[in-house]
């Protein structure tokens, strides 16, 4: 075989194993956990150089069996594969390979597309007594699937959320199941809506009512007690007002009513016997129907009446004397004078 024709099957071969290695590879990484982006086993006389790169940035190397440039957070073993540790969300992007042999020449490149996915949750089922609507949900998960089993019967499918409406009242078991592209989780529950009892909400404002109400004829209560005594303290103030004025008109009285008016002389004097009586010569005898007047009794009449109270206090003194009235000369004797 000529010199040419080794040289263009030489080049071919070279072109055969570039397209080959040049193949993109999909992996899927759990998120906060390792992984491993593995290559086909090399002939370590053939290996010389090997260069991981991320979105084209060189992240670690293994340059004659030495170990340089690793970042942290990535590992290189020596035969070429790459360990990601503790996946982070930043870490879903393009890794690339490339190998070289001593003479400087590309023996191999691969590309890998690495996706990094969470975990499932345990899914939740809840019942909502009131309106019995069953609810399966998860909170945790990359493009997360639910299914709704109710015993071994497939009920109901979704996403993140399952509502379902429950008519029976008998207790049924449910399952809702959760799954991804890297996990899948299960619960089961055994749901009953308890019998309906009292209110706690109407018991509780009945019983604050009720507390209220007593507190209000409470002090409804101490109120009119207050105003009683203050009643009862104000009449007995008026009463011991009274008492103090009566006892000092009575201690004044006795020393102003002898004092009141002078006495008229002939009154205090007994009258002179008939026989020793003057004769008023010249003297008419009044008529039959007019009374004679006399002074003392013109001043008993003119004098004005004391106020009941003060004469029922003026009885209580000592007895005032009262005045003799003269008897009147008898007919006969006027007229024969």
């Amino acid at each position: 075989m000529s010199l040419a024709c080794r040289i263009l099957a030489s080049f071919l071969l070279i072109f055969i194993l570039s397209a080959r290695g040049t193949d993109i590879f999909k992996y899927q990484g759990i998120l906060n956990e390792n992984i491993t982006l593995d290559i086909p086993n090399q002939q370590p006389d053939d290996v010389d150089d090997i260069q991981w790169f991320k979105d084209k940035i060189r992240i670690a190397r293994v340059f004659a069996g030495i170990v340089r440039d690793q970042q942290t957070g990535y590992k290189v073993l020596i035969n070429g594969p790459l360990v990601i540790k503790r996946l982070q969300r930043s870490d879903h992007s393009t890794f690339k390979i490339d190998i070289y042999n001593k003479n400087g020449q590309l023996t191999f490149t691969r590309t890998f597309n690495l996706m990094v996915l969470e975990r499932v949750s345990k899914p939740e089922i809840s019942l909502n007594c009131t309106n019995t609507i069953l609810t399966c949900k998860v909170t945790n998960g990359t493009d997360p699937k639910l299914k709704l089993y109710q015993g071994q019967k497939f009920i109901k499918d979704g996403q993140k959320v399952i509502e379902y409406k429950w008519t029976t009242q008998k207790n049924v078991l449910f399952k809702c199941t959760a799954t991804n592209k890297v996990s899948e989780e299960t619960s089961v529950a055994d749901l009953k809506c308890p019998e309906k009892g009292p209110d706690i909400y109407l018991i509780i404002g009945i019983c604050g009512g009720g507390v209220l109400f007593l507190l209000f004829v409470a002090l409804l209560i101490l109120y009119i007690s207050k105003r009683r005594k203050a009643h009862r303290r104000s009449d007995a103030e008026l009463e011991i007002r009274a008492h103090r004025m009566t006892s000092e008109e009575r201690s004044q009285k006795p020393h102003q009513i002898p004092a009141s008016g002078p006495q008229n002389p002939a009154t205090s004097q007994p009258p002179p016997p008939p026989s020793h009586r003057p004769k008023a010569h010249g003297h008419r005898p009044p008529p039959p129907g007019h009374r004679v007047q006399h002074p003392h009794q013109n001043q008993q009449q003119k004098r004005p009446l004391p106020p009941p109270g003060t004469q029922a206090r003026q009885q209580k003194g000592p007895p005032l004397p009262r005045p003799r009235v003269q008897p009147k000369p008898p007919r006969g004797a006027s007229e024969n004078s």
